[in-house]
């Protein structure tokens, strides 16, 4: 039986959301919940894409990465500072998230916030381990030596996340913390994220370092023959053509065409991968340089929309090979979108310590993603640094992924986003 498909899973009554916590079974519980995270995480993972898609060029990142690393320093976090974390990042802790989501009821606290996200990430952990495909999540925290972290706060974090935390002396041995931390990273993405954390980042003043990385290599369910692979013309932005190497394979995918706002065409292909529990999905506009439309229509209601149009049917696909890398600081980001007190002195992280004394001084993001005949390889990792205060056509149709396209990486059972990302141009691994 296939997964369901669509994103936006969470359809509640009030009469559900407010009185399940006095009566529903807990698996009914615990499977809300799971639905209000991840509608939540997809709900920022959008938000996020529309900060970051002004930058030039392609892009590629992991909200789910960026999200967990959060996450787990959110667990920490008190007052406004919360407050803004949870807003921010779409948490269902958040009586204002809730609402845009269109629910009613109480918000979940921070510790059943944090057993629901720490279940998401076992559930897609444990899927794997017998799976024809590897998907790993990982977490860790990186706390100074003799520092007094709250045993509330660490336990919280190892129980749910599987963050343990690990001592470093920052203030000595700066660069063989930063070093050792650079190493888990590569260990735990098969070595495709390489030196996350840059000299200069680490400090005496750092006393702690929260790390997610995550890693997914799966082959696709119908692969591309490498025999039809050919140059052939894909146009830029601006109209330019460039000849680059093109997948071609006709066979039975979900597939949909759907006018986005202002009646933009966009064709919409979902390539799964073996076992079909994960799947790349591909939004490509019709006119080769409808991708800034397609980008403004892209929010949480209109995807979910699209998605739930999807019917099986013959397709002829062309899709370009092509590799990247993109790396990040989203302190500015973040900010812009509302966490701003986390970034500042006046920050409270008293659940970490007791004390208002630790803020964030950068949030760091790298995600790498190889897509050829035979499935996909992608990787990310975020840290996070504290430092002290001081309609279907008849016809076949064909999918011509020949001009700019936007794409996502995605867990069908849970509805999450894993990974992001936008092809400008197929030959630039940046």
């Amino acid at each position: 039986m296939r997964a369901l498909r669509t994103i936006l899973v969470l359809v509640l009554t009030s009469s559900l959301a407010s009185s399940g916590r006095a009566g529903e079974p807990a698996e009914t519980m615990a499977r809300i919940a799971h639905n209000m995270v991840s509608e939540g995480n997809n709900r920022f993972a959008l938000q996020l894409y529309q900060q970051l898609r002004r930058t030039e060029g392609n892009l590629f990142f992991s909200p789910y990465s960026v999200s967990t690393a959060l996450a787990m320093t959110y667990a920490g976090a008190a007052g406004q500072t919360e407050r803004q974390m949870a807003e921010t990042l779409c948490l269902p802790t958040s009586s204002a998230v809730l609402e845009k989501m269109g629910v009613t009821g109480t918000p979940m606290t921070q510790e059943e916030f944090a057993g629901a996200f720490g279940a998401i990430i076992k559930a897609l952990n444990a899927q794997a381990e017998n799976g024809p495909y590897q998907l790993s999540v990982a977490n860790a925290l990186w706390g100074q030596a003799g520092y007094a972290f709250l045993p509330p706060f660490t336990d919280l974090v190892e129980t749910e996340y599987g963050g343990k935390l690990r001592e470093m002396d920052f203030v000595r041995a700066t660069e063989q913390a930063r070093q050792t931390i650079n190493a888990w990273v590569a260990q735990q993405t098969n070595d495709k994220i390489r030196d996350l954390i840059a000299r200069g980042v680490l400090g005496p003043t750092t006393r702690l370092v929260l790390t997610n990385a995550i890693y997914f290599k799966g082959n696709w369910a119908s692969q591309f023959e490498e025999r039809r692979t050919r140059p052939e013309p894909f146009t830029l932005l601006n109209g330019d053509e460039i000849q680059t190497a093109m997948m071609n394979q006709k066979a039975e995918f979900r597939y949909a065409q759907v006018g986005a706002n202002h009646d933009s065409p966009v064709q919409i292909l979902e390539l799964p991968y073996v076992d079909e529990v994960l799947s790349m999905v591909i939004l490509l506009p019709k006119a080769h340089d409808g991708i800034k439309q397609l980008e403004s229509d892209l929010n949480a209601e209109n995807l979910a929309k699209w998605l739930g149009g999807l019917r099986q049917r013959e397709v002829k696909v062309t899709l370009p090979k092509f590799k990247m890398t993109s790396k990040f600081s989203l302190q500015g980001v973040l900010g812009a979108m509302g966490m701003r007190d986390a970034f500042a002195p006046a920050a409270n992280f008293s659940g970490m310590t007791g004390n208002r004394d630790l803020f964030i001084s950068d949030v760091i993001h790298q995600a790498y993603v190889d897509v050829n005949e035979e499935g996909t390889e992608a990787a990310a990792a975020t840290g996070v640094v504290m430092k002290l205060t001081s309609a279907i056509p008849d016809q076949t149709p064909v999918f011509r992924a020949d001009h700019p396209f936007v794409f996502l990486i995605r867990d069908s059972q849970s509805g999450s986003i894993l990974f992001f990302g936008r092809v400008m141009d197929p030959r630039s691994d940046t």
